[in-house]
C-alpha cells in the first residue's frame, strides 16, 4: 500500500497518518509513505489501484504494473472531473451521483471507463453523507472490476469529451452565502458544502447584534406566504428565512463547538425569532 506522509492534525498539530496509513498499520500490511511516488521504485504488481491519492503519477509509474493502473472516481464521468465531484453534484442540482473506475491517464480524470455504478442523491442529503454512501458502493465495484481485469473479461469505453464538466477544488469562499440568491440554490450550496468547508453564518437580533454563530447543515426551499415584509436573510414568523423567490427552511444547524442538531432542537434552548437575520461569514 502507498499513501501520503503523516501530516499535522488536530489542535495539538501532532503528526497523524492518513486513513490508509492507519488501516495498514492496524492490519500489519506493508506500507510506503511518500511525498512523491514518481521518485519511488515500485514493486512488481498486477495492477495499481488509485483512490483519492492527491499526487500526479507519471506515465512510467502508471504503466509499471502488468495490467496498468486504474482509478476510482466519485462521479459518473465524464461529468465532474476534478477534486470535489460529490460537492459539485449536489451544488449543481444533480439527482443521481455515482462511481466510475477508469484507466489512469495524464489528463485529469479522462481515462477510459471500465465500470460505473449510479447512486441516487437524497433530497436533503449532505455531501458528507453522500461521500460515505459512495465509498461503501465503490468497494464492490472495485472488486468486480479487478476480477474482470485479472480474468480478461474487462471492456473499456472512451469518455465523450463534449460532455465533460469540472468539479474544481473547494475553498472557504465557496461557502459564503448570498441570501439574495434563490432558495433552491442556497439549499443545495448548504448541503453540498457540509461538512467542509461549511456555510457559516452569524445569527443577529433585530438590532443586528450578533448573538450566535452557526454552521448550516441542511436546508430546503419552501413556500413563502408572508409577503414581502421581510428582507432576504431575515427570520420570518414561520421560522423560515426570507429569500427573493420565497423562503428557505433551515432543517439542521451546528452551533460552534457542538454537534449538529435539528433547528427545532436548537430553538428549544436558543433564540431564533422573527426579525432576526442570518449574516454570512
Amino acid at each position: 500500500m502507498i499513501t501520503q506522509p503523516d501530516r499535522p492534525a488536530g489542535r495539538g498539530r501532532a503528526l497523524s497518518p492518513t486513513p490508509i496509513g492507519a488501516s495498514a498499520a492496524l492490519a500489519a500490511l506493508p506500507l510506503l509513505k511518500t511525498a512523491d511516488i514518481n521518485c519511488e521504485s515500485l514493486p512488481e504488481a498486477d495492477v495499481m489501484l488509485v483512490i483519492a491519492f492527491g499526487q500526479k503519477i507519471a506515465e512510467a509509474q502508471v504503466n509499471h504494473p502488468r495490467l496498468g493502473s486504474i482509478n476510482l472516481h466519485a462521479s459518473l464521468l465524464p461529468r465532474y472531473r476534478g477534486a470535489a465531484p460529490i460537492n459539485w453534484a449536489i451544488i449543481r442540482g444533480e439527482t443521481v451521483a455515482g462511481n466510475s473506475i477508469i484507466r489512469l491517464a495524464q489528463k485529469m480524470d479522462a481515462g477510459a471507463i471500465l465500470s460505473q455504478s449510479p447512486l441516487p442523491i437524497g433530497p436533503i442529503e449532505t455531501a458528507g453523507e453522500l461521500h460515505d454512501r459512495l465509498a461503501l458502493a465503490g468497494a464492490p465495484l472495485v472488486l468486480k472490476t479487478l476480477e474482470d481485469l485479472l480474468e480478461g473479461r474487462s471492456t473499456e469505453s472512451q469518455q465523450d469529451e463534449s460532455l465533460a464538466t469540472l468539479a474544481p477544488k473547494l475553498s472557504r469562499d465557496a461557502a459564503i452565502l448570498d441570501f439574495n440568491r434563490p432558495a433552491e440554490e442556497l439549499a443545495r450550496r448548504i448541503r453540498g458544502l457540509y461538512p467542509w468547508p461549511g456555510c457559516r453564518v452569524a445569527l443577529c437580533d433585530a438590532a443586528r447584534t450578533e448573538i450566535a454563530r452557526l454552521r448550516l447543515v441542511r436546508a430546503r426551499p419552501a413556500v413563502d406566504d408572508e409577503g414581502a415584509r421581510w428582507q432576504p436573510g431575515e427570520v420570518m414568523m414561520s421560522a423560515m428565512i426570507r429569500t427573493p423567490d420565497g423562503a428557505l427552511e433551515i432543517v439542521e444547524v451546528q452551533p460552534e463547538g457542538r454537534n449538529p442538531m435539528t433547528l427545532a432542537d436548537y430553538r428549544r434552548g436558543n433564540r431564533w425569532e422573527p426579525g432576526m437575520m442570518l449574516v454570512p461569514g
